[in-house]
């Protein structure tokens, strides 16, 4: 169904485009830190709010790749091309509300997350947020959009549209953090312009019926059946997704109370680990489409193979990304200006978190969405949950606060959640309850 180089064509845009919004969003902050120390608070914490809430549009993105995948695989593409109408639907009244709700709540919002904070970052903060928060319905347009062409298993369109996006921001940040120095709000008007920009780019294409799946003009009353659809994947991944940034949130709340070395050695960290998994997380999407296209044509021996294929191919990839980190280490670590106790620290979780990642990280968050693409998204949400809250959060409570381990404890923490996720996840794979939940 899909050749070795049907499947480069698939992968290979999609590890360029994550990587380039890493990259990009390193960029942003570092000219948002130009402002001030308020500034690039307050963005970081809005930051956090965003990513809880942007991957409620990546989730329903999700249930409309898996739906659409399955029908490309029944060679439906009636019904397809249907679920790409309501795809769109859901996503735009889903980020509406939500974008309501934020600017409504603003302020409860992240006294609620963050506490007192000081009075120059909460407004910072502020006007960062009302700002993102117009930006929703685009982005979860976009992300529909984007869902729909890797369907398709066409990934160069994202990346195109991806470096259009982050080019865009990136210019607009110079212009009107420099040249008008509008500070906070000149950053989040120059995203929102990006995305509004990428959100008409992709839905122009999509317009033209000549493409496999494409929206059907005129056809925009809500189909019920389709929507339901949809949303049994989508809610599920939401809940999933949400309550796993909601986890890291808390996880970061804990490692606050080790000290501002700990803290910084955290977030470094952190910076260096995303790029081991980068990769990983590019496979993953691949997967919904690949998986999904054989469980619609019924073939669960191909979605298998496909699945181990793809399996394989992310250890090989994250093998060669995190063994590259290891050598460069010395040299990456030498562009944060931090205490020789945070660097030495830092070192220690690149190691513990890169490590453990070469060997459990792609059957812990990768072979998942082979599950999700065969529509058994109710097993992967109810282990990731529980993973979450019984590991991450209560483990690293009792190994880093408790038992004085520190970040160290945390770190622990989460690769003994990656390890259970793994255990289930494979042993859920293995067996065949997961054939069942087909459309």
């Amino acid at each position: 169904m899909f050749t070795g180089k049907q499947l480069r064509r698939l992968i290979i845009p999609l590890i360029i485009e994550q990587f380039l919004a890493i990259t990009v969003g390193m960029a942003d902050t570092m000219m948002v830190s130009q402002v001030g120390e308020a500034a690039v608070s307050g963005v970081s914490l809005v930051d956090m709010v965003n990513v809880l809430l942007i991957n409620i549009f990546a989730a329903l993105a999700t249930g409309g790749a898996v739906i659409t995948s399955q029908y490309i695989g029944k060679r439906r593409t009636d019904l397809a091309c249907r679920s790409v109408n309501q795809l769109y639907l859901v996503s735009a009244a889903v980020s509406v509300a939500i974008m309501a709700l934020t600017i409504l709540l603003r302020a409860p919002i992240l006294r609620t997350l963050f506490g007192a904070i000081e009075p120059d970052v909460m407004e910072s903060a502020l006007v960062y947020l009302v700002l993102s928060a117009l930006s929703y319905p685009f982005l979860a347009i976009y992300n529909s959009g984007a869902a729909i062409f890797r369907s398709m298993g066409n990934s160069r369109i994202t990346l195109y549209i991806s470096v259009i996006m982050n080019v865009v921001n990136i210019i607009g940040n110079a212009i009107l953090i420099f040249v008008f120095h509008m500070g906070v709000a000149g950053a989040a008007i120059s995203s929102l312009f990006s995305r509004m920009l990428a959100c008409v780019i992709i839905s122009g294409l999509l317009l033209n019926p000549e493409k496999e799946l494409h929206i059907l003009r005129g056809q925009y009353r809500p189909d019920w059946m389709l929507i339901k659809k949809i949303l049994y994947i989508g809610v599920p991944s939401s809940l999933e997704n949400s309550l796993f940034q909601l986890g890291r949130v808390l996880v970061v709340s804990i490692i606050t109370h080790f000290g501002t070395v700990q803290i910084a050695a955290n977030a470094i960290a952190n910076n260096l680990d995303s790029m081991g998994i980068l990769p990983g997380q590019a496979v993953g999407l691949a997967m919904i489409t690949v998986v999904g296209q054989c469980v619609g044509a019924g073939d669960f021996q191909e979605a298998k193979r496909y699945a181990a294929k793809l399996i394989r191919i992310t250890y090989c990839i994250m093998s060669v990304t995190i063994i590259s980190i290891f050598l460069l280490l010395p040299w990456l670590l030498r562009v944060y200006n931090v205490s020789p106790q945070a660097m030495e620290l830092a070192t220690k979780l690149v190691w513990i978190h890169n490590f453990s990642a070469m060997f459990i990280w792609p059957l812990s968050f990768v072979l998942p969405n082979a599950l999700r693409a065969a529509s058994d998204v109710r097993y992967t949400m109810a282990v990731s949950i529980f993973s979450m809250l019984a590991f991450r959060v209560l483990f690293s409570f009792i190994l880093g606060y408790r038992m004085g381990m520190g970040a160290l404890g945390v770190w622990a923490a989460m690769v003994v959640d990656w390890i259970f996720r793994a255990a289930l996840f494979t042993h859920r794979f293995l067996g065949t309850k997961w054939q069942t939940h087909k459309i």
